[in-house]
């Protein structure tokens, strides 16, 4: 047995370093890789697209930031799901407020049966737009981005080999609900397996709009459950690339509770099998993460009831020591972004010691949820989304079972939002 936990200890420390490794690239590329900003003279012409179905509580924010951007020339265009939609309202009441001109508010109109609403409003926005626009950038309602965001967003794109750029969403670790501190843990290295992938997150990407009608993106759309995680497949067959900008990583202030933290991760698993390119590497790296130290636990156990003190001691050790890395790896990145975000104009913010001991305690238990939802993704013939049910057969084979205007039950079915 004391032969077997070396073995285990030794494979858990090298799958260690490489993280630490994977870490380190991200960091590097965190502190080091910033583009350089276009003057307003050299800034296309943009459309910023954000489709609605539901109130979001940061609606009103997210709508307030967009409109107040330090960016020559661009528009807002607002896809919501009907006229009648709470999100309707907020909208126009905002514009109103700001006595914003330049945005435009539209109803879905079709709504396609082969996709998500949201890839539906996508391609109706898209449709709608004149060859004036040399740049479509997308948002979430729950990203509220500071004043710099498009002019960073888009003055990448001036490089002829780069399609889109992207961010990435930062989400706060305190919290009332347990699944709060669950997605902060997930996300981290979350942002980091995105980062190395090159996959875009729909919160903060721009594309070009030659580059979106040459790949025949707008097509795919037409056809798909996401919108983002095709994007780096799909622009490096035409040879583009997705640029990350380190500077666009975006705080999330919404709070989850665990059973619909677990649904929500059911369905960004589910998006990325389908469109994923490197999917079975993400099944490894989930693998390797949860069953390597459970092993070493497990055999600390066996260990400790057969009476083989030496084993048990040094078994517990290494998961333990193992632990005790992955949290210092967390704190570093959260320090290294905390200083994104105050460029940003965020308050500063820092882990408190009953934080960091909660973290450690959950990061164990997050492996856990994270697998049990990946399980869970593989077997899902329909998915819940905003109130629709899908069903899934492929990645360019689902069907909208159930359309319905949106109710308040629906809003958001997949997390839980702690005012």
């Amino acid at each position: 047995m004391n032969d077997l936990a070396v073995l285990l200890s030794q494979i858990l420390l090298g799958w260690l370093a490489i993280q630490v490794f994977l870490s380190l690239i991200f960091l590097w590329n965190l502190r080091f890789n910033q583009s350089r900003i276009l003057p307003d003279e050299k800034l296309p012409k943009t459309a910023i697209v954000l489709c609605l179905r539901g109130a979001d509580p940061f609606l009103p924010n997210c709508l307030r930031a967009l409109l107040n951007q330090n960016y020559p020339q661009y528009d807002l265009k607002l896809i919501v799901d009907r006229q009648e939609d709470p999100a309707w309202k907020i909208a126009i009441d905002t514009i109103q407020e700001l006595g914003a001109t330049n945005v435009q508010i539209s109803s879905l109109r079709f709504i396609r049966k082969n996709c998500s609403l949201k890839c539906s409003s996508l391609v109706q926005a898209v449709s709608e737009l004149d060859e004036s626009y040399q740049v479509i950038a997308l948002v979430d309602a729950d990203t509220v981005v500071h004043s710099n965001w498009l002019r960073e967003l888009v003055s990448p794109l001036a490089n002829p080999h780069i399609g889109a750029t992207t961010g990435n969403r930062w989400y706060l670790p305190t919290g009332k609900y347990c699944g709060s501190l669950v997605r902060y843990i997930w996300n981290v290295s979350a942002v980091v397996q995105m980062y190395l992938y090159g996959i875009p997150w729909g919160g903060t990407l721009a594309v070009k709009t030659q580059v979106l009608h040459q790949t025949g993106l707008v097509d795919k759309w037409s056809k798909a459950f996401g919108e983002d995680t095709m994007m780096r497949s799909v622009l490096g067959k035409n040879k583009y690339k997705v640029k990350f900008v380190p500077s666009l990583i975006m705080l999330n202030r919404e709070e989850s509770d665990l059973p619909s933290l677990r649904y929500w991760l059911q369905r960004q698993l589910l998006a990325s099998r389908l469109y994923h390119p490197w999917w079975l590497a993400v099944v490894g790296d989930t693998i390797l993460t949860i069953l390597l130290p459970s092993a070493i636990a497990l055999l600390a156990l066996a260990a400790l009831f057969t009476q083989q003190w030496q084993t048990a001691i040094f078994s517990f050790s290494c998961y333990c020591g193992y632990m005790l890395a992955l949290l210092l790896l967390l704190v570093t990145l959260e320090k290294e972004i905390q200083q994104v975000l105050q460029r940003q104009g965020e308050a500063p913010s820092k882990l408190l010691p009953a934080t960091i001991f909660k973290i450690f305690l959950g990061i164990p238990f997050t492996q856990w949820v994270y697998g049990l939802a990946m399980l869970s993704s593989f077997w899902m013939p329909t998915v819940k989304w905003r109130g629709i049910t899908y069903e899934i057969k492929g990645p360019w084979n689902l069907q909208l079972l159930d359309y319905r205007p949106y109710k308040i039950l629906d809003q958001p079915s997949d997390r839980k939002i702690s005012l």
